[in-house]
């Protein structure tokens, strides 16, 4: 029988092992072994080439039911970034929800006297991808597990540009292709925020430094700037583009 790199058991120095690792390992080193042996292909050939053909969704929904069948219970995902970053929470917000008279006041968003025609520069960003042309929305924090429960149960609403604080995108992952825009606080154009909505086509602003912007508030956000490169976050080249605040 195939041997694989994971046959190691990782968890040998613990006497009762989580029994959802014990489940899902079991169950796709049993699927993988199969497979390898049936088509007489090494590993690489499978990861590499075949297998989204070969690993079928039904097998995985096999195993999926012997975990839950065994009396395993997922936990919610979206607390994730409230567990691992607190000091970066509010804890009212968790409860209830972003207040409309909220908004970030970042020290390091450049803001600008209103133009001729209202429209105010409120801070700037990594962009992800480059686009023909500016996008213009209205503005919604979304922090919070009400709020994405609030989008999930009304929808969200048309043109909304997303602002939220969290590069990894856990929270907002139900809803985020609902989203005309997104602004992020923190990350980079490689965090998995910025991989999600360079693959939806979603515009975004990451690392975005932000001042007076509001639930509610119209604004354009300059997508039609270059993407920043990888070179420019290892050189500290700012290529930042902007968001402006616009009048109703």
């Amino acid at each position: 029988m195939v041997k694989l790199f994971s046959d190691e058991d990782k968890y040998e120095d613990q006497s009762d092992p989580p029994n959802i690792v014990e489940i899902f390992h079991s169950g796709i080193k049993d699927a993988l072994r199969k497979i390898l042996t049936e088509n007489e292909m090494a590993w690489t050939d499978f990861a590499f080439g075949r297998s989204y053909e070969l690993l079928s969704y039904a097998e995985i929904a096999e195993i999926e039911r012997r975990v839950v069948e065994g009396g395993y219970r997922y936990a919610p995902s979206a607390t994730i970034s409230v567990q691992e970053r607190p000091e970066a929470y509010v804890e009212e917000l968790d409860a209830e929800g972003s207040a409309d008279d909220f908004s970030f006041e970042h020290q390091g968003a450049v803001v600008e006297s209103a133009e001729s025609s209202g429209r105010q520069r409120r801070g700037q960003g990594d962009n992800v991808v480059e686009y023909s042309s500016n996008i213009i929305g209205t503005a919604r924090y979304y922090r919070s597990i009400k709020d994405v429960m609030d989008a999930l149960t009304n929808g969200v609403p048309e043109k909304t540009i997303a602002i939220i604080d969290d590069s990894g995108g856990t929270l907002t992952a139900p809803i985020l292709e609902q989203f005309h825009g997104v602004i992020c606080a923190g990350g980079t154009v490689k965090s998995h925020l910025g991989i999600l909505t360079r693959e939806y086509g979603i515009p975004c602003l990451m690392n975005a430094r932000i001042n007076g912007i509001r639930n509610g508030d119209l604004v354009e956000v300059e997508v039609s700037g270059a993407a920043k490169t990888m070179e420019a976050y290892q050189n500290d080249g700012d290529m930042s583009v902007r968001v402006w605040l616009l009048p109703r």
